[in-house]
């Protein structure tokens, strides 16, 4: 287990601080910023890596929402479902801290005013979108997310391209979110950010913890009552 959550908090450290830490530093650096693209990109990355490096002990969640949603799906025990969700979290504000460490290196840095790539909504959404255009992106992007886990992972799948296909997908969900959310389907990723932002991401947090975690079961479930291979087939 030591092992196990080891590499469930350098996972989720490096998810945050590479994803977050492209945004903060590298996304809208003058003349050379890497932009949207550049950040889902970044935040896919870090799926796809640690999974290869580490997945083989932990099973590469660094997620609470994928660990619920894998254990909705029952492919994860109940009993490792809370060590791995405090882990996780802990792993995404050891990320933010370091993240913070560097960013206020540079002077003027204020993450109180520039967000510190916490998740928002309202007029905390880079795109200005309502609470209920948040709940869905997050929710559907989320549910979607458990499914091409459990369906990459399944037995039946290709052997060895599972974190490829989960890394791509991470990388089209922030694509596709990042204008609506700045894109969570991740507590511990806006939990690792939103306690150093400090203000209004903290009072927004309820969301990305409840939406993703209620996305990510529904999405285990699906996969388990409707795409999962039964032994009477």
């Amino acid at each position: 287990m030591l092992r196990k959550l080891s590499a469930e908090f350098f996972g989720t450290f490096w998810l945050v601080f590479g994803g977050c830490g492209s945004a903060v530093l590298a996304a809208a650096f003058p003349g050379l910023g890497i932009g949207f693209a550049g950040v889902a990109l970044a935040f896919g990355l870090t799926v796809l890596t640690m999974a290869y490096a580490v997945g083989h002990i932990s099973g590469g969640h660094f997620n609470p929402a994928v660990t619920l949603g894998l254990f909705a799906g029952g492919r994860f025990p109940a009993k490792d479902v809370v060590p791995y969700i405090i882990t996780q979290v802990i792993g995404g504000i050891a990320a933010g801290a370091v993240l913070y460490l560097i960013a206020s290196g540079k002077a003027g840095f204020d993450a109180s005013a520039g967000g510190f790539a916490s998740n928002g909504y309202g007029e905390h959404s880079p795109g200005g979108f309502s609470l209920q255009a948040a709940i869905a992106a997050e929710f559907v992007l989320t549910a979607f997310f458990l499914i091409i886990i459990h369906g990459a992972t399944d037995k039946r799948a290709p052997a060895g391209f599972a974190p490829i296909a989960i890394g791509l997908a991470l990388t089209l969900i922030h694509l596709i979110s990042i204008p609506v959310t700045n894109t969570s389907v991740n507590p511990a990723r806006s939990t690792g950010v939103a306690i150093f932002q400090g203000g209004w991401a903290l009072e927004q947090l309820w969301i990305f913890w409840l939406v993703p975690i209620i996305g990510g079961i529904v999405g285990g479930l699906i996969y388990r009552g409707l795409l999962e291979c039964k032994k009477a087939d």
